[in-house]
């Protein structure tokens, strides 16, 4: 431990942000997570899915509302602007609740038609809107933290959040008779008191609501992304909106909990990307194409195996996350397990893309990857009910790693005379195998003698191959 203490006081304040960062990121969606079986216990299902719906339109909305102006247009500002960082975001402010404003005129001119068109009712609606005008202001001042190193405070406000949103949420469920409204009021509540502090704090430093030539730069920057950022929040949570349309919200709340437990490999697949994707760069930087297609193969099968690992625990991860009640639920969590590989792979597949500047693919893919599960939900949910939304997601994640295979291998054309850099053979093979295994486990559920003698196998290959695995990431950390 005095060694490990001694390291961390010598790294750069630039490692020990990313550090901290890391770990609250992990620490603040673990908390999150722990929480979902208190919820989906005192909750019916129906409430549930209730609750599940607002945060899919809340997603939905807030890409209109503030236009995403906190990621990457916020970062570019910070430095074209890093004389004046108070004035710019107090602006940045003040847009996202003109825009806010705007958008809740629209609502409240025929605000009966959107409450049924949402599925909500005005109570939520209007609590929404709400969240929607302060949330920006905490996402502004965390990238300012991020971007300034500042990871002390950014970590106690991020925690502090993250613990005050369910210990208020089961008090106010506990004493409530409408559960679902009183879930999100505590979610509500959690972030007026947080973001609307943080909000009157910069607008006291920056002193600007309106700043003509800030807010044209960030709208000229915004608004071309819009339909990318938009077109993704649809990928991911318009399965949700159309479940509860054609189905009913029971079901709704049977695909979170099996949506959000799939997804859970993409806390390994995030802390890989984290590493992999400057080492990738430094390798095309350096022209130093040797050893790329052997890591990438390999860590494809590391996520394909973890990825496998949670799908043979459906049925217990089912049963600790919701109850017996979610138990059709489980059929949902292959595909989008699934679905979380090819996610990976497809991140992968565009770095290319990033790295030499071509990226108007980005917005056309996500637009027509949108459109395709939009098309092949209506469609297949009439047919099969909720549990085909799973298989659309990960229908519609295959297509957007072929279409971002054929713009990388073009790229590569260009720059560097065709140089393949993935094992397009191997990736193909393993790529199949994935989308049997999302199909093919359903089979297993019943047969738990089979599925715990998978993963026996998994950990003893996993014990067998450690080192080469430990090698493959410390190698890829020091690079």
């Amino acid at each position: 431990m005095q060694k490990i203490w001694e390291k961390y006081k010598g790294m750069s304040v630039q490692a020990k942000s990313a550090i901290w960062f890391a770990m609250c990121s992990i620490l603040q969606k673990g908390i999150s997570f722990i929480t979902v079986p208190i919820f989906t216990r005192l909750l019916t299902t129906e409430e549930y899915g209730t609750y599940s719906l607002y945060l899919s339109w809340l997603q939905i909305l807030t890409i209109i509302t503030s236009l995403y102006l906190y990621h990457g247009v916020f970062n570019n500002g910070m430095t074209k602007f890093d004389k004046d960082r108070d004035v710019y975001i107090s602006s940045m402010q003040g847009l996202t609740l003109t825009i806010t404003a705007g958008v809740f005129i629209i609502y409240l001119v025929a605000h009966n038609f959107w409450s049924e068109l949402l599925g909500l009712t005005p109570v939520l609606l209007f609590m929404m809107f709400v969240e929607m005008a302060v949330t920006p202001a905490l996402q502004f001042w965390s990238g300012r933290q991020r971007f300034e190193f500042r990871y002390k405070k950014l970590v106690t406000v991020t925690l502090a959040k993250s613990i005050a949103n369910p210990i208020l949420g089961l008090l106010m469920v506990l004493l409530a008779k409408d559960r679902a409204t009183a879930r999100v009021a505590s979610v509500v509540i959690t972030e007026l008191v947080f973001c609307g502090f943080l909000m009157l704090k910069q607008f006291s430093r920056g002193k600007r609501f309106v700043h003509l030539e800030y807010w044209k730069y960030a709208l000229g920057m915004a608004i071309p992304l819009l339909p990318h950022y938009l077109s993704g929040i649809i990928l991911n949570q318009g399965d949700r909106v159309m479940i509860d349309r054609m189905v009913g919200k029971s079901e709704v709340a049977f695909y979170s909990v099996a949506y959000n437990i799939g997804m859970l490999v993409q806390i390994v697949t995030t802390a890989i990307n984290n590493s992999f994707t400057p080492w990738m760069y430094q390798k095309i930087k350096a022209n130093d194409y040797s050893g790329i297609k052997k890591t990438v193969n390999l860590l494809l099968i590391i996520i394909g195996v973890v990825s496998l690992g949670l799908m043979m625990c459906s049925p217990e991860l089912v049963l600790i996350f919701g109850s017996e009640k979610y138990a059709s639920a489980v059929y949902v969590i292959p595909p989008v397990a699934s679905s979380v590989f090819f996610i990976f792979l497809y991140n992968i597949l565009a770095i290319p893309q990033f790295y030499f500047e071509r990226t108007k693919f980005l917005a056309v893919s996500s637009i027509v990857a949108a459109g395709a599960n939009i098309v092949l939900n209506y469609f297949f949910i009439k047919l099969f009910g909720f549990v085909a939304a799973g298989y659309t997601t990960l229908t519609c994640y295959v297509l957007y790693s072929v279409g971002h295979y054929i713009v990388s291998k073009r790229v590569l054309k260009e720059f560097l005379n065709g140089r393949d850099l993935y094992d397009k053979h191997f990736i193909l093979i393993l790529s199949l195998i994935m989308i049997l295994i999302g199909v093919g486990c359903n089979f297993l559920f019943n047969y738990w003698y089979i599925r715990y003698a998978l993963i026996l196998a998994i950990m003893i290959i996993a014990y067998i191959e450690r080192n080469k695995i430990i090698g493959l990431v410390q190698g890829i950390r020091k690079k």
